[in-house]
C-alpha cells in the first residue's frame, strides 16, 4: 500500500501534467488557426507572383527540365556521366524562390 503523502504528491502531479499539456495542445491550436486566417487574408489581397507567374514553380534552371545533367569529376573529363539533377531531383520543375511556392507576392 501506497502512503498517502505519496498518493497526495501523485496526484498533484497528474493533474500539473495534464494541465500543461492542456494547455500546449490549446496554444497549438490556437496558433495554427492564427497562421491560417492570416494566410488566407493575405492569399485574398495578394498579387500573383511575376516571376512564376502565379503557378508556385517553374521550370528547372539547371537541367533546363531535363531531369538530368552531364557531370564529370574531372576538369577535362573523358567520359561524361548523366546524373540526377541536385536542383530539381528529378522532377523538372522547382519550386519559386520569390514567392516560396505559394504562387503570390
Amino acid at each position: 500500500m501506497v502512503p498517502k503523502s505519496l498518493q497526495a504528491l501523485r496526484k498533484g502531479a497528474a493533474v500539473t501534467l495534464g494541465g500543461f499539456v492542456t494547455v500546449n495542445v490549446a496554444a497549438s491550436a490556437a496558433v495554427a488557426v492564427f497562421r491560417y486566417v492570416v494566410e488566407e487574408k493575405r492569399k485574398k489581397f495578394a498579387l500573383p507572383c511575376g516571376v512564376c507567374k502565379g503557378k508556385g514553380f517553374y521550370i528547372c534552371k539547371l537541367c533546363q527540365g531535363n531531369a538530368t545533367i552531364k557531370w564529370s569529376p574531372l576538369y577535362d573529363p573523358i567520359d561524361i556521366n548523366p546524373c540526377v539533377c541536385p536542383t530539381c531531383e528529378g522532377n523538372r520543375v522547382q519550386r519559386c524562390l520569390n514567392c516560396l511556392g505559394k504562387g503570390y507576392s
